[in-house]
């Protein structure tokens, strides 16, 4: 899988895309990770990619010609040849809200050009024209989409195989059965008076299983009502 984040910030993206699991994911060759600066893209001497919004208003509008621009040069065609086209996803707090099923389906696919807004937004005809699909994080609003692409990335990137050490790990994870994970515990078994619960002592798996089971229901009910409806 290639993925491609395009940035005006690309160094808020190069740290933790470089450490634990998403490094060993590059190194194992199972993901090539690329930032690129959007102002590359840029023409005139000052690499300018904003101006004042048509109708007035605050704030500054990212500019379409630097965007499409690099999404032309950054396509893979060897995605065209496999039938899985290159997949342009702008991060935007005005985007679907992303979750688990859809870090799943991005996975699926040959290559992900990931755009971060800035500003007030990108010009419009960027997402009527160009986008394939604008994703949120939550409901609220970073200074930036840099941030937020490597959250998306990350949640993609493990799910993809050999990422993780154990391939049992992903489909365990909160979200993906649909209800949060049930709680861990480890040594030792007993930390200023608490003790880790007898069922996770016994060596009886079926009896965790189901505990485990029970717990995840129980943590849903309080944390996330929402997933249980």
């Amino acid at each position: 899988m290639r993925i491609d984040i395009v940035t005006l910030f690309p160094e808020i993206c190069r740290a933790p895309l470089s450490e634990s699991i998403l490094k060993r994911a590059q190194e194992k060759g199972i993901v090539a990770l690329h930032i690129h600066n959007l102002r590359d893209w840029t023409t005139d001497k000052h690499h300018i990619v904003d101006d004042a919004p048509f109708g007035g208003g605050q704030g500054m509008v990212m500019k379409p010609e630097p965007i499409f621009a690099a999404v032309e040069n950054l396509r893979n065609p060897e995605s065209r040849i496999e039938h899985r086209g290159s997949k342009v996803i702008l991060m935007s707090p005005a985007g679907r809200r992303f979750d688990q099923e859809m870090a799943r389906q991005l996975s699926q696919e040959s290559q992900l050009i990931v755009l971060c807004g800035h500003y007030e937004g990108v010009d419009h005809r960027v997402i009527e024209h160009l986008v394939d699909l604008e994703i949120s994080i939550g409901d609220y609003v970073l200074t930036n989409g840099a941030i937020a692409a490597v959250v998306l990335v990350d949640a993609i990137v493990r799910l993809l195989p050999g990422a993780l050490g154990h391939e049992q790990s992903a489909s365990d994870d909160s979200f993906s059965g649909g209800l949060l994970e049930a709680p861990h515990y480890t040594r030792p078994a007993e930390f200023l008076g608490w003790k880790v619960p007898e069922v996770l002592l016994s060596g009886n798996h079926a009896e965790i299983a189901e505990w485990r089971r029970e717990q995840a229901i129980k943590r849903t009910r309080q944390n996330r009502p929402d997933l249980l409806r």
